[in-house]
């Protein structure tokens, strides 16, 4: 009987969680994928700057429709191997801690994740939009981009540097996976 894997993909907005959770699930055989932007999360803090000033309670987030995913995913009667989850919150969720095995945090500068999500977001955007964006940003976003850096990536068990290419972080992701040294029991 297959022992399902959950493999969590962190970083910031434009940190490259997508990108690789895609190619994750190419390269892991036998694996599904869940996108937490896939999801419309009841009691999810509608201006997420003052979330981030109230002190970031992770649990505020109502997360069961992904966790009813997994679910249905783990009690399949022909699980996946590995389910990789492109979801922001590592361990920091109470509803999803337990289902995690490995969380790893694609730490991507700041700079790369804001042009990212630019060339993602306003492709065909005025500059207004764009210089709208930035300026908001700069007077309250880039807080909430620091406290996934201090809250985020220390919670998570492996770190990776986000400036490396899709294929390099996959080769090192693949490597860990392999050598199953880092799957941990879950966390209780």
């Amino acid at each position: 009987m297959v022992q399902t894997k959950v493999i969590a993909i962190a970083s910031v907005s434009g940190g490259g969680k997508t990108a690789i959770t895609n190619e994750l699930r190419k390269s892991l055989e036998d694996s599904e994928a869940l996108f937490f932007d896939d999801y419309n999360f009841n009691g999810a803090p509608d201006d997420l700057i003052q979330w981030v000033e109230q002190g970031l309670d992770y649990n505020q987030w109502n997360l069961r429709p992904l966790a009813a995913d997994i679910k249905l995913l783990l009690g399949d009667k022909n699980p996946p191997r590995y389910i990789i989850l492109d979801y922001p919150f590592s361990y920091k969720n109470e509803e999803l801690k337990n289902y995690i095995d490995l969380s790893i945090f694609i730490e991507t500068p700041l700079d790369i994740a804001m042009a990212r999500r630019l060339l993602r977001d306003y492709e065909n955007s005025t500059s207004f939009e764009i210089h709208k964006d930035l300026n908001l940003y700069l007077r309250s976003g880039r807080v909430g981009y620091l406290e996934m850096e201090n809250i985020i990536k220390p919670n998570a068990d492996i770190i990776i540097d986000g400036a490396s290419t899709v294929s390099e972080i996959i080769d090192t992701i693949m490597q860990k996976v392999r050598t199953d040294k880092i799957i941990k029991e879950k966390r209780h």
